[in-house]
């Protein structure tokens, strides 16, 4: 069966590369090929099929309807898809009146945009009606998506990229472009060995999820990384992020933004729900020794400075002398100290 073959028509580039990237998630065979201006789209049709038209309703030169209008002229059961960033009732009862198939207003809610499209090329079967225009203006505020989200935050923070990761290191939105895409890959793995990391000290800590900041700062520009409940994690990148006001404030509009993004994970059907900790609060209590360490006490108040031998002697003895613990949760002392989280 040969492909459907999808033409996105919008000038701004970061919403066709999020809508590309939407429908390459499909499980179907497709043709998507992005446009920047409806002269060179009415000029692709008139030479090749179009089998669905996404359209930003407001082009430079003409319009996303008068494009819908002439391309039919070429291809007179094509399907269409509009989308626009202005809320006017007017602009909605054009649309409704001229005869699109489905409306969307920025920003495009993907899930509902990609099942407008199953619903446009038939490839799914259905016994729903497609939802109607509506003409009328919606009483509603509409509900606020990851990449609106994302634009918002790389603006506030006046940053050169903001990305929305899973946990297995898919990007699920971005607004904006890394300085050095080719290191990307590396940057990504990097991130997720210290997203894994602080899920599981925080699983250790008790706590439903981490909340734990990582600021590096580099010659040619920053890197603010916070996780984002459970399985996701927000990256930020951007000239002068770590200066001590810009940091605070970041970190702050960050923070701020943790609940819309979950609220916008649950939009699309993403699971944003918090793992137990591993060890119950109860439970982990009575594992911690509550006695005086009198032992210790010898040792802590000698005044001499103490050799690195005579803190190793000490603690192998404290071992000999203590049970080894049983807890798979818990770090013997020799692996604390490969983690480097013993004392000097």
């Amino acid at each position: 069966m040969a492909a459907h073959r999808i033409l996105i028509v919008e000038d701004q580039r970061e919403v066709s590369r999020l809508l590309r990237t939407s429908l390459e998630t499909l499980e179907h065979k497709l043709e998507i090929v992005e446009i920047p201006s409806g002269e060179e789209a009415l000029l692709d049709s008139s030479r090749n099929r179009v089998d669905l038209l996404v359209a930003d309703y407001r082009l430079p030169g003409i319009s996303g309807i008068e494009l819908m209008l002439k391309v039919r002229g070429f291809h007179p059961d094509v399907k269409v898809i509009l989308i626009t960033g202005l809320t006017d009732p007017k602009v909605r009862r054009e649309v409704a009146n001229a005869g699109a198939d489905a409306f969307f207003i920025k920003p495009v809610p993907i899930a509902d945009f990609l099942d407008a499209v199953e619903r446009a090329l038939g490839l799914v079967e259905t016994i729903l009606p497609p939802e109607p225009i509506a003409p009328e203006d919606e009483s509603e505020e509409t509900r606020r998506t990851l990449p609106d989200l994302l634009a918002g935050l790389r603006q506030n923070l006046e940053a050169k990229a903001v990305l929305l990761y899973d946990d297995g290191g898919r990007v699920l939105a971005r607004a904006g472009e890394l300085p050095d895409s080719s290191a990307e890959v590396t940057l990504t793995v990097s991130l997720m060995s210290i997203f894994s990391a602080g899920q599981k000290i925080a699983s250790l800590l008790g706590a439903a999820a981490a909340s734990s900041w990582h600021i590096f700062h580099g010659e040619r520009y920053d890197v603010l990384f916070a996780p984002v409940g459970t399985a996701h994690a927000l990256l930020a990148v951007g000239e002068k992020l770590t200066e001590k006001n810009k940091a605070l404030e970041a970190m702050q509009l960050l923070a701020e933004s943790r609940n819309a993004m979950l609220e916008a994970l649950q939009a699309i059907g993403a699971s944003v729900a918090l793992v137990e900790p591993a060890v119950p609060a109860r439970q982990a209590t009575e594992d911690v020794r509550t006695e005086p360490l009198e032992d210790l006490e010898p040792l802590l108040k000698a005044k001499k400075k103490l050799k690195p031998q005579e803190l190793d002697a000490f603690w192998e003895e404290a071992v000999d002398k203590t049970k080894a613990p049983t807890k798979p949760d818990m770090l013997s002392y020799e692996q604390a100290k490969q983690l480097g989280l013993t004392p000097e």
